[in-house]
């Protein structure tokens, strides 16, 4: 585990029968921290990844009913689509 990726990780969270393993999560928490600390400070501007897309999906929960997630969906889908 100590080569993860966002996308290794999520994998491995997603097919997690019980618990993610802490290794994996304490990860996931450090780049979806970091990935909404980068929203945050370019809230007109920060465009994710797919990968960072993919991550902020996972933890959608936490960012609903937020102006800056939508916008930064949509800055997303404008970039990538």
């Amino acid at each position: 585990l100590s080569n993860l990726t966002i996308q290794l990780a999520l994998e491995i969270a997603r097919n997690s029968d019980a618990d993610v393993d802490p290794t994996v999560w304490r990860f996931l928490e450090g780049q979806v921290t970091d990935l909404w600390s980068r929203i945050q400070t370019h809230p007109g501007s920060y465009v994710m990844t797919k990968d960072e897309f993919a991550l902020f999906n996972y933890f959608i929960y936490r960012f609903n009913n937020s102006d800056l997630t939508e916008k930064a969906i949509a800055r997303f889908w404008q970039h990538h689509h």
